[in-house]
């Protein structure tokens, strides 16, 4: 059974993980190798993008701790910056002690735009599709028979007037598309291509464009979690109460509610948010931009740019909090199915759809939210940060070995992490 507690990795030898990662999950040698070696070949990479050369690696690393829906989970994450694999396990530790993490997903309903200009009668073309959805729709559904067998397929058509843009006024279609456990993109955008010739016949116009809509918020994905006020109480050197649970508590709400309502606040709240929410889609074999496209997008739905998460106390004095956003992602087609180390990612954490591997990306996305507002409201982002940012620092500066930690440590006690510094503590040692 796996367990998402595994105390002491992160002390542990890189190949003991592995071993422990392998008991945990039940990964074969293949899969453990697929971890350990990059997961991909020159020759596997060849065919994946054009003019390939070879492949570009990231540290891999596994966030612990995570409880999704009752479900213990190990989460893969694939990303070079220090402090987020441990920041999103601490808080998942302290999220347990609520009951974990929460989370759901509305259906896996993707738009498709297709842009219709030189339109005779605006109005009157609107009011023509609208007559003839059903008809659409049909045509859609027979589109891609694999997708209909699994219970996907076109579920809506909405017609939307531009009334003003550099080009006049113009029309935009979006047909709803269920894609079930894929991301979507290629069914979508298939599906508008085919369209566009009978939309032209019932508007009189032009279809333009007809691709996909990454703001994806008809298929959303959304996490709480509670953190009983004791558990974020933080205690220093010699069991020295350093902040008690109420502060932390409030001062994480108040860091909250500078992203809330300051958009240049809620720019790098959200890039937190998306440090966990990326380092799962990439390791997954998803698509990261489109994520990220769509989480920006979905900030500003409102005209202004703020907050993707919130954060309260509920009547019992807990923390809690809530994430929701745009998810997008899939576990059939693309990389997915193509790059070992996605496919063995996708095994570690024991999805069974793309609901199940949406919901644990949003926690994810919570945890690293919880543990930067926690960082920045009690003793700075620094600290914690930079004590792990050291090691990166030390060997840029040409350490190695037990030379690393050495010098990582020297530089964390003097508080200068800076690879001037690590240069000179490095000839100080030999």
């Amino acid at each position: 059974m796996t367990t998402s507690r595994i105390p002491g990795f992160y002390n542990l030898p890189l190949a003991e993980r592995l071993d422990k990662l392998a008991e945990a999950a039940g990964l074969t040698p293949e899969e453990l190798a697929a971890f350990n070696s990059g997961g991909l070949t020159s020759e596997q990479a060849d065919p994946m993008i054009e003019n390939a050369v070879g492949t570009f690696g990231l540290p891999l690393g596994i966030a612990l701790n995570f409880l999704v829906n009752g479900r213990e989970v190990l989460v893969p994450m694939a990303i070079e910056e220090p402090s987020v694999v441990a920041g999103a396990s601490f808080m998942a530790k302290l999220a347990r002690t609520g009951g974990g993490f929460t989370a759901s997903t509305s259906a896996p309903e993707m738009i498709g735009q297709m842009q219709v200009l030189d339109v005779p009668d605006l109005m009157a073309a609107s009011m023509k599709l609208h007559e003839h959805k059903a008809e659409l729709l049909a045509e859609a559904d027979t589109i891609d028979p694999v997708l209909k067998k699994f219970g996907g397929g076109a579920r809506d058509l909405e017609v939307r007037l531009i009334e003003e843009s550099p080009i006049g006024p113009f029309l935009v279609v979006h047909l709803i598309y269920d894609v079930r456990d894929a991301m979507g993109a290629n069914a979508v955008n298939t599906a508008c291509e085919r369209l566009a010739p009978r939309v032209e016949a019932i508007t009189g116009g032009r279809v333009h464009l007809k691709i996909l809509s990454n703001l994806a918020d008809k298929r959303l994905a959304k996490a709480t979690c509670k953190i009983p006020v004791k558990e974020l109480e933080m205690v220093g050197q010699d069991n020295i109460l350093s902040y008690g649970g109420e502060r932390v508590r409030d001062g994480i709400i108040e860091a909250w509610a500078f992203a809330a309502t300051d958009p240049y606040r809620a720019a790098t709240h959200n890039k937190g948010i998306m440090n966990g929410v990326d380092a799962v889609v990439i390791a997954t074999g998803n698509d990261w931009r489109a994520i990220e496209a769509g989480a920006h997008a979905y900030a500003a739905r409102d005209g202004r740019y703020t907050s993707l998460s919130t954060w309260g106390r509920d009547a019992d004095g807990n923390l809690v909090g809530e994430l929701e956003m745009p998810m997008a992602v899939g576990i059939v087609g693309g990389a997915t199915k193509v790059h070992p180390a996605a496919k063995a990612a996708l095994k570690l954490m024991a999805v069974k759809s793309a609901s199940d591997l949406a919901e644990i990306i949003v926690s994810v996305g919570l945890a690293q939210n919880l543990a930067a507002l926690r960082a920045l409201a009690t003793e700075g982002i620094q600290r914690g940060h930079m004590s792990l940012h050291a090691r990166q620092v030390a060997i840029a500066a040409g350490a190695t070995g037990e030379q690393i930690e050495k010098v990582a440590a020297q530089m964390v006690a003097d508080k200068t992490v800076r690879v001037d510094r690590a240069e000179e503590i490095l000839k100080s040692l030999k």
